[in-house]
């Protein structure tokens, strides 16, 4: 849909744009109530899934041969595979795919082959992988695993009040960690059919590798001396309580198990699981086993053409924002796919205690987490939204709404860190030392508070018209304030960047502390002006995490723009100088690029998982949150 002047905004040509936008998010609603669509990531996570049943002997079970033409697919021009679109190519990613093309009987001297092992060696070769691809090949005999870290099964011990100890690690870390304590202590190496080697990836040559760890050359090398003394205490067989070790970790990770199989609610921690009992010689008949092989299934794709694994499903997460689409943008709040949508929502509230319980002594259960499963691991970001969600929508049992979303409240209220914000699933999980061992290479041992997740709790609070007392309120808006960078814009953890952690902020600030807060708003959208791309939409590279000279950088997207939209209209509503000819513009990006089924497409990822390491596509956020920008423009009548 294309407007004539790119200052003003056709209300003909918006009002059309809203409806395609409903009626087809209305479409692709499922029976039960609920809306999910896929959450693409890259292709490590299917390439490890092949890994793994060719470890168990379940490949012939699954179209596993579908996997090469996705492979295929996503291979690009320069040989590589890609953490994120347009990245250029990523070594480890690539090591990956080219591990599970030969384990599906591509021969080395296929063109794709050719051209992945070029540009693998261009990169330095396996020994310049990261440590979670070094542990896949170690697992195949590709790698020698004294080039890998040695973890002693005997932190399963460690106390809680000590620095170290289980909890101390991140929810996902810690669920995908318990069960490596088996794998590293055990190192395992399986017989693959067909049996592979990866000699030919390696720079200096198979013979000349020193399997070791990289040095850093600062403070944190210390880790590498403590590493030497668990290898030399695992060969002279002086491990303390290894073997008691080994079977806590294995009791947790049984407990922790889902009824449906999964582990986590993610499929590291569900591959790890898994991983772990096959080193512990379980039979693939044992139930536990055949429920966590279903539970990985079911996190599959399949199509005609491909078969491909997605990290994690995100249907509670996927449902509440296109509620909150759905009703933004006029949709009655009775509508009976709302209504639908909320019960179903209810349904899901988890009513159980899980890990972050071992931390929060005070708070009850009530949250909800991302899946469908995921009962040990509800999360802030989605108990936030969730409540808003339920807080827009008129349901035929209201009194049964408005106690769902007092236990979420009093949960979330209860899960407020020492600095003053919230963090994902955990409370006052900070120890960012922890990021320096090295095992986790990747950066994400931790979970500490963020500016996006704590501006979601205080957009909930401004939602619902709850407040916390005036020490818990003005501690959050302090840790705000206190994170808000020197150019005005915010850090987006969970959101490709800074775009989205300044739309969240001003949306959050702009119900909670308009008066208080006015200059940090001001502040924060004329930032976001400033970032503007000249075809009026918002843009912003993955790459923001490595430089921050990046901020709020790149291609437009249908997603980060109407985040920007989001954050500019609220800014407005809440000093009253609404950047009219900025969000014109922008209002007039998402028209023109809107299909003619009421979609939109990006190519670009725009969700985060781990900063620098691994970026998530979540196939709606280019579909509700346009709608949102727009229906919230519209009620405004600007």
């Amino acid at each position: 849909m294309q407007t004539q002047d790119k200052t003003t905004v056709s209300r003909k040509s918006l009002e059309a744009a809203i409806k395609a936008s409903q009626d087809y998010l209305l479409s692709i609603q499922y029976p039960d109530g609920y809306w999910w669509a896929e959450l693409q990531s890259n292709v490590t996570i299917t390439s490890e899934a092949v890994l793994l049943h060719k470890i168990w002997g379940t490949d012939s079970s699954r179209p596993l041969h579908k996997v090469e033409a996705y492979l295929r697919k996503e291979q690009r021009q320069h040989g590589g595979w890609e953490l994120f679109y347009g990245d250029g190519g990523e070594l480890s990613t690539t090591i990956e795919a080219y591990m599970a093309l030969k384990l599906l009987g591509v021969a080395e001297n296929d063109p794709a082959m050719i051209k992945a092992r070029e540009f693998i060696l261009a990169k330095g070769g396996i020994s310049k992988a990261r440590i979670f691809t070094k542990l896949h090949l170690a697992l195949i005999g590709c790698y020698d695993w004294r080039g890998l870290p040695s973890i002693p099964p005997w932190v399963m011990f460690l106390p809680e009040f000590f620095p170290v100890n289980i909890y101390e690690m991140s929810s996902w870390a810690r669920s995908s960690t318990v069960p490596l304590l088996i794998v590293f202590d055990r190192k395992p190496v399986f017989i693959t059919n067909p049996a592979i080697n990866l000699d030919e990836l390696y720079t200096e040559g198979v013979h000349n590798v020193k399997f070791e760890l990289p040095k850093n050359n600062d403070w944190s090398d210390i880790f590498l001396h403590l590493d030497n003394a668990f290898k030399l205490a695992e060969k002279l067989n002086i491990v303390p309580f290894r073997e008691e070790g080994i079977k806590a970790a294995e009791k947790w990770v049984l407990e922790r198990q889902e009824a449906t199989g999964d582990w986590g609610g993610i499929i590291p921690a569900m591959l790890n699981s898994l991983l772990a009992l096959r080193t512990l010689d379980y039979d693939v008949a044992d139930p536990i086993v055949e429920r966590g092989l279903q539970a990985l299934d079911n996190f599959s794709l399949e199509s005609e053409e491909t078969y491909r694994v997605q990290a994690c499903i995100s249907p509670v997460w996927d449902t509440g924002l296109v509620m909150r689409s759905l009703v933004d943008s006029g949709i009655a709040p009775n509508h009976p796919a709302l209504v639908r949508a909320g019960e179903w929502l209810i349904e899901k509230q988890i009513l159980e205690y899980g890990d972050w319980a071992v931390k929060n002594k005070q708070g009850k259960p009530g949250a909800w987490a991302f899946e469908f499963v995921n009962n040990f691991y509800p999360d802030v970001d989605d108990s936030a939204v969730v409540v808003m969600a339920l807080n827009q929508v008129k349901l035929p049992n209201e009194k049964l709404k408005q106690a769902a979303i007092n236990r979420a409240v009093d949960w979330i209220a209860s899960m407020q860190c020492q600095d003053g914000g919230w963090a994902a699933f955990d409370l006052n999980n900070n120890a960012d030392w922890l990021n320096a061992i090295p095992y986790g290479d990747l950066k994400a041992m931790i979970d500490p508070n963020t500016a996006d997740v704590t501006a979601r709790v205080l957009e909930m609070l401004g939602n619902c018209q709850i407040s916390l007392d005036d020490y818990n309120m003005n501690r959050a808006l302090e840790y705000l304030q206190k994170e808000q960078e020197t150019e005005g814009c915010w850090y987006g953890r969970w959101g490709v960047n800074y775009i989205y952690g300044t739309s969240g902020v001003l949306a959050a600030l702009s119900l909670v502390a308009p008066k208080t807060h006015r200059h940090h708003i001001e502040k924060g959208a004329a930032w976001l002006v400033n970032c503007q791309n000249p075809d009026g939409g918002w843009g912003e590279t993955c790459f923001s995490y490595n430089d921050p000279s990046l901020k709020g950088k790149g291609d437009s997207t249908a997603s980060q723009t109407a985040w920007a939209l989001i954050g500019l209209i609220a800014a407005g509503e809440a000093t009253g100088k609404f950047a009219k000819a900025a969000i014109d513009r922008g209002v007039n990006y998402l028209l023109a690029t809107q299909q003619s089924d009421g979609t939109w497409d990006e190519d670009y990822f725009t969700g985060t998982g781990f900063p620098c390491h691994f970026y998530i596509k979540y196939h709606l956020y280019q579909q509700h949150f346009p709608l949102t920008a727009l229906g919230r423009y519209h009620a405004l009548s600007l």
